[in-house]
């Protein structure tokens, strides 16, 4: 199952190799990691993506006590479940002829993305979206030549808001059948 983790940390030249090595000795498959600045200076924050390991218990709950010991790091949290709002950031550049380009500026009006460059022969597409539009929209991009591609880890925050029934459903234990209509 994935879990999306949420960490701040000071910044530290020794800081993320720390964190990766403890994700990796505790045998966690990393799908994706991003650092950036954040709203705190000298501080960034981390969201990392992990695969966690099926063994019936609850080794990512041990993974983020693991991490909340580790220098510098300031806190630590399984956002998984909670009501969040998440993207990802794709660059594609795409081999096409002009029919092929009509084509393509049709999918741009559905999925909302941009045409950032354009020559005789290629575009390159920016998109900001959820992880699951991403992979969508790179599924409708496999019958064109793809000449580069380059995808973002996503960046996560906690919605302020109560609800988010997408992540509900996927919580251990949701009560489908409760009314979810509720704001």
């Amino acid at each position: 199952m994935k879990r999306i983790i949420s960490v701040l940390v000071e910044k530290d030249a020794g800081g993320l190799v720390r964190i990766i090595s403890l994700f990796t000795r505790r045998r966690f498959e990393i799908e994706s990691i991003t650092a950036a600045a954040c709203e705190r200076k000298g501080y960034e924050r981390l969201t990392i993506t992990v695969l966690n390991q099926d063994d019936g218990g609850d080794s990512a709950g041990q993974l983020t006590k693991q991490l909340r010991k580790l220098l510098n790091v300031v806190n630590v949290k399984d956002i998984t479940y909670l009501p969040i709002v998440h993207r990802e950031l794709l660059l594609i550049k795409i081999q096409a002829n002009l029919a092929e380009r009509e084509e393509i500026l049709n999918l741009s009006k559905i999925f909302r993305f941009k045409i950032n460059e354009v020559t005789n022969s290629t575009l390159i597409l920016e998109v900001t979206a959820d992880p699951g539009k991403i992979v969508a929209l790179q599924k409708m991009l496999e019958k064109y030549t793809i000449l580069q591609l380059s995808r973002t880890g996503q960046i996560a925050l906690v919605r302020e808001s109560e609800v988010c029934t997408s992540s509900l459903r996927e919580y251990p234990g949701f009560d489908s059948s409760l009314d979810l209509k509720r704001k």
